[in-house]
């Protein structure tokens, strides 16, 4: 009888001791305001929402990167340029996330890229303002990660592309089946640029030493606030050159009653055509005399100046010419010269925040770009991928926009003043760079 109570004691006293210990847990759980549940999976829990306010952080990078990238790209004379500086940034951010040491800090100085945070939640908001679809034109934007099917990613890495960039995760077997899986990804990009965008990554580009592309595209389709007539578009000469005209199909309109964002001054006039709903336009630089005379100190800060001083102002006459081409940049060089530099080469590439090793290295990054201008509005198509493997002047009296000699364009969200397109119309008979 006195070892059962002796057992009963012992079993009270072990229950008294654990109830002891667990009030002590609890109390100092709840003393650092912790819950309990998550103690281990906290860091993985700590995610900023979408913010505005960091979104035009995320816009500033954007768009100094697009008039860096438009003097890098300004090369040859004479030659049209087009592409997508939102959606080449897209592509080179999620790179970035992989990115450790001196190649995360060179990618962080030619996107002029903000704090981790921040770049995540306000590229978030800008991805999900992109893709709002309460609008009156057409404007998305995908992103895509394509990796090798048995290759081992970190899932963090994946996770964050997912959840902080709106990135589908794809499997493909780049080792065996090299062809399809370009054709595949090909496909994806050419369904979401309205299959304006095709053979973004050409044969002989992906290898079976390929482990990841990542890609983004982006489409834009809008009409004019004030179309043209077609039945007033005639041919007329476009001075490639003082002494090279070209004939080309120009679109004339007399916007009677109607005022436009408008800026003339010594040297350059300015014109912001806005398409329907008001969201988005198009802001063409007309220079007065050449081209280069603007492109020498043109930046963001410098359109925001020129928009700052602009008014709304009658025209008289307003003249463009029709125009459409496609582009296409194979980027290593020109992002290696911007100072992205070890990205590229093995033994100084860091991309260990994706795999966990300096194994893998950039191959290349491929931009190709499509824009058709006409009397109903604007089409425009952009795409990226980064390949990662393995080892005449008008009388003063008149207000006349007629653009018939070289000039640049910008195709803008008013909203958040994200540039999503950039171009320079040198010979708008030529529909390839």
């Amino acid at each position: 009888m006195k070892k059962e109570i002796d057992s009963v004691k012992g079993i009270i006293a072990i229950v008294i001791f654990a109830i002891s210990i667990t009030a002590v847990l609890v109390f100092l759980i709840t003393s650092f305001d912790i819950d309990p549940l998550v103690i281990e999976e906290m860091p993985k829990k700590i995610l900023v929402e979408p913010s505005e306010e960091n979104m035009s952080v995320v816009v500033l990078a954007n768009n100094e990167f697009a008039f860096d990238l438009y003097r890098s790209l300004n090369k040859s004379e004479g030659e049209n340029i087009f592409y997508s500086p939102y959606s080449i940034f897209s592509a080179l951010a999620i790179t970035y996330e992989g990115s450790r040491e001196e190649t995360a800090e060179e990618i962080v100085s030619v996107l002029h890229l903000p704090t981790e945070a921040v770049l995540r939640s306000g590229f978030q908001a800008l991805y999900n303002q992109i893709n709002n679809g309460e609008k009156e034109y057409e404007l998305n934007t995908a992103n895509a990660l394509w990796a090798q099917k048995d290759y081992p990613f970190l899932e963090e890495y994946i996770n964050t592309v997912r959840q902080r960039y709106g990135g589908e995760i794809t499997n493909l077997d780049f080792i065996k089946e090299t062809e399809s899986s370009r054709k595949t990804i090909n496909e994806y990009i050419e369904k979401n640029t309205n299959n304006k965008i095709k053979n973004l990554i050409p044969k002989g580009v992906l290898s079976p030493l390929t482990r990841m592309v990542i890609t983004n595209a982006i489409y834009f389709k809008g009409k004019w606030k004030l179309e043209f007539d077609k039945q007033d578009t005639k041919e007329l000469d476009f001075y490639v050159t003082p002494d090279n005209p070209v004939k080309i199909e120009m679109m004339f309109i007399e916007p009677k009653e109607t005022k436009f964002n408008y800026l003339d001054t010594e040297e350059v006039q300015l014109i912001e055509l806005p398409y329907q709903g008001e969201e988005v336009s198009m802001l063409i630089l007309l220079p007065k005399e050449n081209i280069e005379s603007i492109e020498s100190d043109l930046n963001f800060e410098k359109i925001k100046e020129y928009k700052e001083k602009m008014k709304e102002t009658e025209v008289d006459a307003l003249y463009l010419p029709k125009f459409e081409f496609d582009t296409k940049y194979f980027m290593k060089e020109v992002l290696i010269s911007m100072g992205m530099n070890s990205a590229f080469f093995y033994g100084m590439a860091d991309f260990s925040k994706m795999d966990g090793t300096k194994e893998l290295v950039i191959d290349d990054v491929i931009h190709q770009a499509y824009v058709s201008v006409d009397e109903e509005g604007t089409e425009a198509a952009g795409a990226t991928a980064v390949i990662i493997g393995l080892t005449s002047m008008a009388p003063d009296n008149e207000k006349i926009f007629m653009a018939n000699r070289p000039f640049i364009f910008i195709i803008q969200d008013n909203k958040t003043e994200n540039i999503l397109f950039i171009g320079r119309v040198s010979d708008p008979t030529k529909k390839t760079n």
